[in-house]
């Protein structure tokens, strides 16, 4: 006669009650796949912000005080601007005490860039000259800088190196792509130099249907990077108090207004999946209390039969650990589809930046949500489970009768 193992018991006790096991399942999966989603989708949040803030490598960006709502959307959100300032505030803001390194950058809202695709593009002239925003990536990885018509596109543009995109009549060679940062403002740009902005804007009224009027003593922005033990803020005060109708804004300025955001929506979704969590934990924990109940006369024969109480106390918690990992490998299957689904509609509707975490990112957030589901189950369980093992043979018999 073959002996039934304490896992080929709680299968088969599992499979005698289905509908039920089914409701602990999916009650597991639900709060399994709401922490996995909200987490992989907060994680890829924050990897953009750091991406993002990273290569934009400046410490203060200075802009045109009116401006200043569309500089940030610029930058944050990555819609495409065109707001100008006179170039001799550069010159003014070179001069002024803590700053170390700064460039200027002309933005420049083009024509939809379509050809077989539909993409809202933004354009950015930099000088290579003084640049510290994308020639560093240029020499480490394309070992070049950028001249006469070469530009530098972002991520998400549908080209790659070698191809040509015309801009206001005038044809450009991408010299290559950048890598994803989750910040449109670099993903959906096309960088290229001053002169190509001025020479583009100067062969449209022959070229194009639609010419580009752009003055070569104008700017948009000006990106400062200040001399260690100083703050960012000291010396933003300084532009701002010594060039009157600028908005000197500091990088941590835009960061942190985006941290508060990204602290809203942790909070929000932390407070559903701890709830969701808790009833869980009470549903999981109600529903073995009661399959204690209906089994006492099951219990209370096995224990007549040899069976040890840890026999009957592992028989409980292994019923527990299979829902909990069906349920765990469920949640995370249908959380990560789900993220997927709508991922673009969420960071759409939040405005903020997004840049999908990398795949041993992903594999840790789901081994712990993995380990999560495992310890709400077990931790359900250990109660209605070691009721279960301290009872006495014939008095779970008669009680079960």
């Amino acid at each position: 006669m073959k002996r039934l193992s304490v896992f080929g018991l709680a299968l088969k006790n599992l499979r005698r009650r289905p509908f039920r096991s089914l409701i602990l399942l999916l009650t597991v999966s639900l709060v399994t796949g709401t922490l996995l989603s909200a987490t992989i989708f907060l994680t890829g949040m924050n990897n953009a912000l750091k991406a993002g803030t990273n290569r934009l490598g400046a410490d203060i960006l200075v802009v045109p005080e009116r401006n200043e709502s569309q500089a940030r959307s610029a930058l944050l959100s990555g819609e495409p601007a065109g707001f100008y300032m006179d170039r001799a505030i550069y010159e003014k803001i070179k001069k002024i005490e803590g700053v170390k390194m700064s460039s200027c950058q002309l933005f420049l809202r083009p024509t939809p860039f379509s050809c077989c695709y539909d993409v809202d593009t933004f354009l950015v002239a930099i000088d290579p000259a003084t640049d510290f925003t994308v020639t560093p990536w240029l020499t480490k990885n394309l070992k070049k800088n950028l001249a006469g018509n070469d530009v530098l596109a972002g991520s998400d543009l549908p080209v790659t190196a070698g191809d040509t995109i015309p801009f206001f009549g005038t044809l450009f060679t991408v010299a290559g792509t950048m890598e994803p940062t989750g910040m449109k403002f670099f993903d959906q740009t096309v960088f290229m130099t001053m002169d190509a902005a001025y020479a583009m804007a100067e062969d449209s009224v022959t070229k194009s249907k639609q010419p580009l009027t752009l003055e070569q003593n104008i700017i948009s922005a000006v990106l400062v990077r200040i001399q260690d033990g100083i703050t960012p803020e000291r010396v933003a005060i300084k532009i701002e108090y010594e060039i009157k109708g600028v908005r000197a804004i500091p990088a941590v300025e835009i960061v942190s207004s985006v941290k508060k955001q990204l602290k809203g929506v942790f909070r929000g979704m932390l407070a559903i999946g701890s709830v969701l969590w808790v009833l869980t934990l009470f549903t999981t924990g109600f529903a073995f209390s009661l399959i204690v109940n209906e089994r006492k006369k099951e219990i209370g024969i096995l224990r007549a039969m040899g069976a040890k109480k840890r026999d009957i106390f592992g028989l409980i918690i292994t019923e527990a650990a299979l829902i909990s990992l069906a349920g765990g490998l469920a949640g995370i299957g249908t959380g990560y589809i789900f993220l997927l689904a709508f991922k673009n509609i969420l960071v759409e509707s939040f405005k903020m930046v997004y840049l999908f975490p990398s795949l041993p990112a992903i594999g840790a957030i789901m081994t712990a949500s993995l380990a999560l589901s495992l310890l709400t189950g077990l931790s359900a369980a250990l109660i209605p489970a070691s009721r279960a093992s301290a009872m006495e043979p014939f008095s779970a018999i008669r009680e079960g009768e």
